[in-house]
């Protein structure tokens, strides 16, 4: 038997980030969603995606705010493909602790990769002035796709 799921925290730092209450580098918005730069990238171009509406991971979300997430994981990784001249895309979610999350508001990560170029190490700060500047790249990547 399995522990009850723990109830979604609205103090984590992406409710906060949704709030405005916390910086971040913005990229993307739609009435469902809010995309914007990880600040420990694994790669140039290391984004984030989340729904707005409040869940602790896939294991919780509703079905019709998983849609909307993936639909804007897709356009994302369109225009990081592009953006950041890379050869693919990883994309990841992390379900629970022992799946590997940290942070728990349902969130997709969306890494553009190169052959033969291997990910950062985890839980390093990035430079936030490169961060920016890949914001504003993939931002404009994704008006150019539309």
């Amino acid at each position: 038997m399995t522990a009850a799921t723990p109830e979604y925290d609205t103090e984590n730092i992406f409710a906060q980030i949704l709030r405005g209450e916390m910086v971040c580098h913005k990229v993307y918005e739609d009435e469902h969603t809010f995309v914007f730069m990880d600040i420990m990238p694994r790669v140039d171009g290391h984004t984030l995606v989340i729904p707005k509406a409040p869940s602790r991971n896939i294991l919780d979300a509703r079905p019709e705010d998983l849609a909307h997430l993936i639909a804007t994981v897709q356009k994302i990784a369109r225009a990081a493909k592009s953006a950041f001249s890379a050869d693919g895309v990883t994309v990841q979610q992390f379900s629970e602790p022992a799946g590997g999350q940290v942070i728990f508001h349902t969130h997709v990560h969306i890494l553009p990769r190169h052959d033969g170029v291997d990910l950062w190490p985890a839980g390093i700060m990035g430079d936030q002035d490169k961060i920016a500047e890949h914001a504003v790249l993939l931002r404009d990547e994704v008006t150019r796709l539309g």
